[in-house]
């Protein structure tokens, strides 16, 4: 049979492209919000069906950031991957170097100093409140209320440049060890931290004065991108999302740990789980981590912040430049890292916006056989639509906004 007839004869293939999000109705247009856009916070891609200013429905995207993070983790000893999870939510890092220490040190048996565990939960709580301001702030901005957004930012960047001068960094700061920290805090850090925190009660009491009962805010948050507990629940909504919906869950009251079963502090829940109750709980929850932050101060103990572990921790310097069984133990953790004993583990803390939670499988090399991050972000990004649609137009930027979607957390 010539050539020509076979492919006569042959059965249609039916054309593999097809549009994504084909429009529902004639009357309806289908527009693209990102990947690159101001508004979408990060490479994310919104597809929504619009019919005028009505959001008819969306399909929301967030495969944009490509590197890799659970796959290179495999190619890095226990210790040198921590700036990786630095940068999972760069707006709160040392929450991120907490948790995954916290999972490794659990796999190893080792329980940290008690100066440590203090002043660990003292860092997370400094970190939860600049990744709320950065989130409470990037809203308002959007809002056009750009007075309260400068007032939050300059409290922010007061704990950054705080957060800097005990760490050497700036916003992704790699200070959590296996076994500890990386160093403890300098002369006079926590009366300047005391000055910061008068300085944030301020500022956010004049944002409260602009903002909580201005009428325009009110109108465009009040009933916008609400969610009900138990869509939240079905979606695997966690932290402020969930909270904003009346639903008292945190991992910080569930399953305490570090020093948070001997604090005093609430749980602020919000009662419509609209974008007004989202901005309320991250508003409640700051003041709860100044409250928190103060009592930590009040009973931080003194003594060392590493433990006495060869398997984990490097001898000191002079010791390294002196005797031979130091060096040796620094060169082996240097080019080997430190050997976990094989198992495998999850850790969950209550990160800014949600459950974080690092899973870890270990064959007892000197690196991870796999690491995975349940990171909040990314569950987020799968139910988000249901907050988008059937809104205006303009409040897709507002309620994408609430939700503080962090794009280093959706790497895949």
């Amino acid at each position: 049979m010539p050539l020509s007839a076979e492919l006569t004869a042959a059965p249609a293939i039916p054309n593999p492209v097809r549009p994504v999000f084909a429009p529902s109705r004639d009357d309806t247009v289908v527009v693209n919000i990102g990947p690159s856009h101001p508004a979408t916070h990060g490479t994310v891609q919104i597809i929504a069906e619009l019919d005028g200013e009505k959001v008819i429905r969306t399909d929301v995207h967030c495969g944009y950031l490509h590197r890799g993070f659970e796959k290179e983790c495999e190619d890095h000893t226990w210790h040198t991957l921590i700036p990786y999870v630095d940068r999972l939510n760069y707006c709160s890092a040392l929450i991120n170097n907490f948790a995954y220490c916290d999972a490794v040190e659990q796999l190893m048996g080792i329980t940290i100093t008690p100066r440590t565990r203090y002043l660990r939960t003292l860092l997370a709580e400094y970190s939860r409140v600049a990744d709320h301001l950065t989130c409470v702030a990037a809203q308002l901005m959007e809002l056009g209320a750009m007075t309260a957004f400068l007032y939050l930012v300059t409290v922010r960047d007061q704990m950054y440049e705080h957060l800097a001068a005990l760490t050497g960094a700036r916003v992704t700061y790699s200070f959590g060890r296996i076994g500890g920290l990386a160093a403890d805090v300098p002369a006079g850090w926590f009366d300047r931290l005391e000055e910061i925190l008068r300085s944030y009660e301020e500022y956010v009491a004049k944002v409260h004065g602009l903002i909580d009962r201005n009428r325009i805010f009110i109108d465009r948050m009040r009933h916008v991108g609400t969610i009900s507990t138990a869509e939240a629940l079905h979606w695997g909504f966690t932290g402020p999302i969930l909270r904003s919906t009346g639903a008292p869950r945190d991992l910080r009251k569930d399953t305490p740990y570090l020093a948070y079963g001997e604090l005093d502090f609430d749980v602020p829940v919000g009662l419509n789980g609209d974008n007004y109750d989202r901005y309320y709980v991250r508003m409640r929850e700051m003041d709860e981590s100044v409250y928190m932050m103060r009592q930590l101060v009040a009973l931080m103990p003194e003594g060392p912040i590493l433990v006495d572990d060869r398997r984990c921790v490097f001898p000191d310097k002079l010791l390294v430049y002196s005797e031979i069984e130091s060096l040796i133990n620094h060169f082996k953790l240097v080019m080997e890292g430190p050997v976990v004993p094989a198992g495998d583990i999850y850790v969950a803390h209550e990160g800014a916006n949600g459950e974080l939670g690092f899973y870890l499988v270990s064959t007892g090399d000197g690196v991870p056989h796999k690491v995975h991050v349940r990171a909040p972000s990314f569950v987020h990004m799968g139910g988000i639509h249901r907050m988008l649609d059937g809104g205006q137009l303009a409040d897709v930027v507002t309620t994408f906004g609430s939700v503080n979607m962090i794009g280093g957390e959706c790497d895949r």
